[in-house]
């Protein structure tokens, strides 16, 4: 097998890696702008629909603790694509589907293959230079979070325009055809350790009680993963709700946070040459006063509400990415051989976040309105930016 910790990745490699981790992850929110769709089409009540985006973040999280720790042991590359093979034909499924325990179900798959993004990522570290991780982790995490953003305004637009369905069949095409690049250009990767699957998981756990600094890391940004999801999981209700608004301009809103990936490689790049944690201490700062802002929507006019929920959603985007490019950064310098088991710990935080977040921006938006849902997102972005400046005060503690 070719080594590819000694060999820097060709541009072609490195967008093809940003292209897959982008078009995987967007599978996860391709459901959020088109739930009142989805809700008349099935006639599901509104608590019912509301499991659509929880269950696909849980399924997220559950693949990225049992699937992803299988890159430390097995050859990435064939991991990846079967991932995809699997994803291309839930995605199918999905949109061929009725009824609640179907879709629900297919729900929970697709989260659960989607992990093939996670598998990508770690794969960009171990391609990395050595002193140039944060900044192809960065380059490839842009592709992620584009994904994540502009697959609400792709799935908004579409779904209007040619039905639900049709959305999911194109996801399915689009996931095929980063199968067959990333078939062409991934190398073979060399596997550093011989555990079994159970040692694996074990590992995982001894991973987490032996370093403070990832345990840190998960804990951070799962909470501000909660304010990121209770926003995008609630956003197209309270538009249908309150503006009367369709899905196109709920996902256009995807466009706006957008604007917030292009700090993924900025982060990556300052998380290599001043280090991490100052990145992901600014990166709560920024998610809190997006979020604080909101506050000030009840006393403006209907036009400038709007504005600010777009102006919202640019701050707290690149807040929220800034930070996870610099935990990851950080995560994967504590133990090179064991990243996918690192990555395994910080994603399972990140989308227990995620879970968290859809379930309980639900609940206050069904019981509480809007402004319950902006104060959920506020209390995570305080206690993550206080979880930070902990881990600052201890690593302080242990220079002096």
């Amino acid at each position: 097998m070719n080594d590819p910790q000694t060999t820097a990745p060709s541009s072609l490699l490195v967008f093809i890696l940003a292209l897959g981790a982008g078009i995987a992850v967007a599978c996860l929110y391709y459901a959020q702008p088109i739930l009142p769709l989805l809700q008349t089409d099935l006639q599901l009540s509104a608590q019912t629909i509301g499991w659509v985006p929880t269950l696909t973040q849980i399924g997220y999280a559950i693949g990225i603790f049992f699937l992803i720790p299988l890159g430390d042991r097995y050859n990435r590359r064939h991991l990846i694509l079967i991932k995809s093979l699997f994803l291309t034909v839930t995605l199918l499924w999905f949109s061929m589907s009725s009824g609640a325990e179907n879709i629900l179900f297919f729900s929970f798959m697709i989260g659960i293959l989607a992990t093939m993004a996670q598998d990508i990522v770690p794969s960009a570290a171990i391609l990395a230079p050595v002193g140039q991780h944060g900044r192809f982790v960065g380059t490839v995490m842009t592709g992620l979070l584009l994904g994540i953003l502009l697959s609400r305004t792709v799935s908004g637009v579409i779904s209007d325009w040619l039905g639900w369905r049709a959305m999911y069949q194109i996801a399915a095409f689009s996931v095929a055809l980063v199968a067959i690049g990333l078939w062409r250009v991934l190398p073979q990767f060399k596997t550093h350790v011989s555990l079994s699957y159970s040692a694996l998981l074990g590992s995982m756990l001894k991973l987490w009680q032996r370093y403070p600094a990832l345990r840190h890391a998960a804990l951070a940004q799962g909470l501000l993963s909660i304010a990121f999801s209770a926003f995008w999981s609630t956003l197209a209700l309270m538009l249908a709700k309150q503006y009367h608004l369709g899905s196109t301009v709920a996902g256009a809103f995807g466009i706006a946070g957008a604007a917030g990936a292009l700090a993924a490689p900025v982060a990556g790049m300052l998380s290599d040459h001043y280090g991490s944690h100052s990145v992901t201490k600014i990166g709560a700062v920024t998610v809190l006063l997006s979020f604080m802002l909101m506050f000030s929507m009840p006393v403006l006019s209907i036009h400038l509400q709007l504005i600010i929920i777009a102006i919202a959603a640019i701050g707290f985007d690149l807040g929220l990415q800034a930070s996870l490019v610099a935990h990851q950064t950080l995560v994967y310098g504590l133990d090179p051989e064991a990243r996918g088991r690192l990555n395994g710990v910080l994603f399972a935080g990140v989308f227990i976040g995620m879970a968290l977040g859809s379930w309980l921006g639900n609940i206050m938006f069904v019981y509480g309105g809007w402004m319950f849902v902006v104060t959920l997102a506020c209390i995570s972005a305080i206690l993550s930016l206080l979880i930070r400046l902990y881990e600052g005060c201890r690593l302080a503690q242990q220079k002096s």
